[in-house]
């Protein structure tokens, strides 16, 4: 039996609970892409630690889980161009959209927000579009 749905709700969890407490100590949403964004363009110098923190966070807990349990399976594919492409065009989305799923799913849809879940809807309508075009159409992925 696949084991693979329980990594996904402790994933789940964790980012709840994640977000959750970002919100209760430092009274902001934790939105990964406004907390990458400020970096970049410089709106968070006042606490840039802070963020640079939050981001070496979601970049190190991964790695050190590889280390420590050996590689999982994401079925990445192996074309990097299109991987870096992907890459981009979520950044581009995030700033459009004024959020990430992070921002707009976790926490917008938790608080109730009207925007948060219209974001959301056009976020999952999104994917299942690209889906549908790279694999089945396209043969990409």
């Amino acid at each position: 039996m696949p084991q693979d749905w329980i990594l996904g709700l402790i994933g789940g969890g964790l980012i709840g609970t994640a977000a959750a407490l970002f919100l209760l100590v430092n009274g902001r949403i934790m939105g990964a892409s406004g907390l990458l964004g400020g970096l970049v363009d410089g709106t968070g110098r006042g606490n840039a630690t802070e963020r640079a923190s939050f981001i070496a966070g979601l970049v190190a807990v991964p790695a050190v889980l590889a280390l420590a349990f050996g590689p999982f399976n994401t079925n990445l594919t192996p074309n990097l161009a299109l991987v870096i492409i992907a890459g981009l065009l979520v950044g581009v989305g995030t700033r459009l959209a004024n959020g990430c799923t992070s921002g707009h799913g976790v926490c917008g849809i938790s608080r109730l927000s009207l925007r948060g879940m219209v974001a959301t809807v056009f976020y999952l309508l999104a994917g299942g579009i690209s889906v549908l075009v790279f694999r089945h159409i396209l043969g990409a992925i």
